[in-house]
């Protein structure tokens, strides 16, 4: 059975999808999470993009010990001496290497004939290889490439010392008989070839990158470069979860495997929509919340009487939580921390401390807690601790035909404040009153706002997501969690602002 390595390149392309930015903390956070999940690689960034991609990555690089840490870099002396100073530090540093190939991006983007990107290329990928041994090269574009011509540079970059050929469908313009065509063309003509990982990394502009990826593995790929919930530009990536599993139930078709604990899979799936606040959308294969489910009554007899009429993987494979009731109110610390072990969690006598004191509330609020409940909480833990400004408490009057009025104390570092306004709504109202204590009236404004309910019932648990920009363009996104809807909101509220101070300071 053929190994196939996972690269996960959540970190650096799937951050650029709009509106998943993370700060360094959820980085490391989730960087570190990758690692429990399995993944061969972290693509941690673009080192040379800005001084806190550099930061970001060399952060990531001493943070994780098992995953080989790659960074980005243009064919540039500058973006290589970038990319090796953020990764040095890492156990299995990794520089990645890309030019495009295509004849539309070389005409119009790099202006440079095919002999200066041949040169490019050999002169670039020896000088990486110059700083550690694991050296990437990417075709950017590689499948809107001259194939001959394609061949020739991968060629080139073996010569000059690559390790890893990545086939790039840059623009997820390809079929998967295209892809698995043009694998085997490489194979046949590319000397040296046989040496190294043949890697591919697939975009969703037509839905295919999956099959796309599966296909490449099919014709001889040896790695998969993909994100966690397929975040990525314009239409995303090839999605790590569905590859992972579709391997895994389907070894009789495909003779391959990874290493990725699949029981991280979900986890790691929630991780990262609560950090960029993103949605699983329901019907999202493996993780959506209808991936498991079934109304159909045909289909619930089926289940009841053999769950594979119907389910083709387990849900407890992918890490998916059953929601039975566990705790309540009259629950202890320790009860709480086996059944987190139990649902694979392991949190620090600090954290634990932070979810207790939120489990303790939500259980006089809620009669039936269950592990969907502790889970939401765990996901939430980090906006308890060390935070610049908390919420204390909230007074709202609203209603059709009064002022709809809010008053508001925080506390910021050691001190409390306090103030009220008046807005369209109480939310409105709730935002204007904490811009003019923090006085942000004129610096942020509030691009985007929604609610959703991650837990069932009547009393379900509200996560409110809202999305605040800077005067100077940036955005961060803040989450807030609570059975009430406005305090929820106004936790996220107060969430993104904390994430924007403490980059400011």
């Amino acid at each position: 059975m053929k190994r196939i390595r996972i690269f996960d390149t959540t970190l650096r392309d799937g951050e650029q999808s709009p509106g998943c930015s993370m700060n360094l903390t959820e980085k490391i956070e989730m960087a570190r999470q990758l690692e429990k999940l399995g993944v061969d690689v972290i693509e941690a960034g673009f080192a040379i993009a800005s001084p806190m991609d550099h930061k970001s990555v060399q952060a990531i690089a001493g943070a994780v010990s098992e995953c080989v840490v790659a960074s980005l870099a243009r064919c540039t002396k500058g973006d290589i001496d970038a990319a090796w100073d953020a990764v040095k530090e890492a156990n299995h540093p990794r520089i990645h290497v890309f030019l495009a190939t295509s004849d539309i991006h070389m005409q119009y983007k790099l202006q440079m004939t095919r002999e200066q990107v041949l040169q490019r290329i050999s002169d670039m990928v020896a000088y990486a290889k110059g700083f550690c041994d694991d050296i990437e090269f990417s075709a950017e574009d590689a499948s809107r490439s001259d194939w001959a011509f394609l061949a020739q540079c991968y060629t080139n970059a073996v010569a000059a010392g690559a390790t890893t050929l990545n086939v790039p469908d840059t623009v997820g313009y390809s079929t998967p008989q295209e892809m698995s065509d043009l694998i085997h063309y490489l194979r046949r003509n590319v000397p040296g070839i046989e040496n190294t990982d043949i890697s591919v990394h697939c975009h969703d502009d037509l839905g295919m990158a999956v099959a796309n990826s599966l296909a490449c593995i099919q014709a001889g790929a040896t790695q998969v470069e993909c994100t966690v919930n397929g975040i990525g530009e314009r239409a995303g990536n090839a999605s790590l979860e569905e590859i992972v599993m579709a391997l895994r139930t389907r070894r009789d078709f495909y003779d391959a495997d990874t290493g990725i604990n699949t029981r991280q899979i979900y986890r790691s799936s929630k991780l990262l929509s609560n950090i960029t606040g993103v949605p699983i959308p329901p019907s999202k294969a493996v993780v959506g919340a209808n991936a498991f489910a079934h109304e159909s009554g045909i289909h619930q007899h089926g289940v009841i009487a053999n769950a594979q009429t119907y389910e083709i993987m387990n849900s407890a494979d992918v890490g998916i939580p059953q929601n039975t009731m566990v705790l309540g109110k009259h629950s202890g610390k320790h009860a709480l921390r086996e059944k987190l072990i139990s649902m694979g969690y392991e949190l620090t006598d600090e954290e634990l401390e932070a979810v207790f004191a939120r489990f303790k509330v939500l259980a006089d609020k809620k009669k039936n807690i269950t592990a969907a409940d502790i889970e939401a909480l765990v996901l939430h833990r980090r906006h308890n601790i060390h935070t610049t400004c908390q919420l204390v408490s909230h007074v709202v009057n609203a209603g059709h035909g009064v002022p709809n009025l809010s008053c508001i104390k925080l506390r910021r570092d050691d001190q409390e404040m306090e103030d009220v306004a008046i807005g369209s709504g109480p939310l409105d109202a709730s935002f204007k009153a904490i811009n003019r204590m923090l006085g942000l009236e004129q610096q942020i404004r509030l691009e985007s706002y929604s609610l959703n309910a991650v837990t069932d019932g009547e009393d379900a648990i509200g996560e409110a997501v809202v999305k605040l920009a800077t005067a100077g363009g940036k955005s961060y996104t803040g989450t807030g969690l609570s059975t009430d809807i406005i305090e929820s909101s106004i936790r996220a509220y107060v969430n993104g602002i904390n994430k924007m101070l403490e980059e400011a300071n």
